[in-house]
């Protein structure tokens, strides 16, 4: 398993994990990621890892930084558009249950059924009355799912005042960015102060012994990422297997066959 100890690291002029230390920690912390993907393949775990968090926290940045060296069919990444009317007519934690794991599978929701006690509540989606009852039944819905041999890891990140301004005016400055930026976002911004309500809620309600929240900080990326990503490692017991030495075999003769020069449309090489 990963080392869980508290390791020096390299700052940058700004006080911020320098990118040389950066690299290296990652590339170790994925050669673990990968070590643990076998291990629940061949164990047939379950695992189910929750991101939540503010705007701009990080979620996105740190599930791609999750995902990228590891397998798609064992890592899978859920992020539900908003409810059709069909599903805002079923029990409200129904549309996330078939997303759960199979034995063999992680599960990664970026964003999840804490969207009722989050975007939901403050924004007024939904009245106080089905918050409070949704607070106060989950941790048992939560406790079955553990019931149910599901690894249940959840995260919020937690992010500044100050560094979520910055992040969302670097959105709305960057083309490359502008898609995260919606109309909802920026009426989440101007309420701070109720989502700091809604997720002290959260945690008085829902941090339990079997399904306890873990909070990671994120005004470095960087570190956040790094620090979750340890976390992660430490809370899914794995041992590393085995693997067998890959050698490439021979290539086949072509015998009678010759390839034939390719006339269909290339692409312009513009680099």
């Amino acid at each position: 398993m990963a080392k869980a100890e508290k390791k020096k690291t390299a700052v940058d002029a700004k006080g911020k994990i320098d990118s040389k230390t950066y690299d290296r920690e990652m590339k170790r912390l994925h050669g673990e990621l990968v070590a643990m993907q076998e291990w629940v393949k061949a164990k047939g775990l379950k695992v189910c890892v929750v991101f939540e968090g503010r705007d701009g926290a990080g979620k996105g940045g740190t599930i791609k930084a999750l995902t990228e060296r590891v397998s798609p069919r064992v890592f899978r990444v859920v992020a539900l558009p908003a409810p059709t009317d069909r599903e805002k007519s079923q029990m409200y934690i129904q549309r996330y249950l078939p997303h759960l794991p199979a034995a063999g599978e992680i599960v990664i929701f970026d964003r999840s059924w804490y969207n009722r006690a989050g975007v939901e509540r403050v924004m007024g989606f939904t009245d106080q009355k089905r918050v409070k009852k949704f607070l106060e039944v989950l941790p048992n819905v939560e406790r079955a799912i553990v019931n149910s041999n599901i690894i249940l890891i959840k995260y919020w990140l937690e992010v500044s005042m100050d560094e979520q301004t910055r992040r969302l005016k670097a959105r709305a400055d960057d083309p490359r960015k502008i898609w995260k930026l919606s109309p909802m976002d920026l009426k989440s911004y101007s309420r701070w102060h109720d989502y700091t309500e809604a997720r002290d809620d959260m945690f008085k309600y829902t941090h339990s012994e079997w399904a306890p929240w873990r909070v990671a900080y994120t005004d470095d990326k960087k570190r956040g990422r790094l620090n979750i990503i340890s976390d992660l490692l430490s809370q899914i017991p794995y041992e590393k297997l085995k693997m067998p030495k890959v050698k490439l075999p021979a290539r086949g003769k072509s015998g009678k066959y010759k390839e034939r020069p390719i006339t269909v449309t290339k692409v312009k090489e513009r680099y």
